[in-house]
């Protein structure tokens, strides 16, 4: 449904009733103001969404790092490798 003229003027006329006259400048103006800040917010999201994809994405990794062996090559187990000794206190 299209607005007509008449609604248009309805809608206006509520509004100057509710926010007076002297306040709708103001009103404009913020609502203005407010628009401004969205948009170039959008556009800084949009700038920051092309600038990523220009980007290529890389995974850095570097050489494995060895635990502590033993002589025959394998691995010390580690505490929670271990289970814990039934006869020994509890930690607190």
């Amino acid at each position: 449904m299209r607005p007509q003229l008449s609604h248009i003027l309805i809608v206006l006329v509520v509004v100057v009733l509710l926010f007076g006259a002297n306040r709708l400048p103001g009103l404009a103006r913020s609502v203005g103001q407010s628009m401004k800040i969205f948009k170039n917010e959008v556009k800084d999201l949009a700038d920051d969404d092309r600038r990523d994809a220009a980007v290529p994405k890389t995974t850095v990794t570097g050489p494995a790092v060895p635990g502590p062996e033993t002589p025959t090559g394998a691995t010390t187990p580690g505490p929670a490798d271990t289970p814990p000794d039934p006869a020994a206190p509890p930690r607190v």
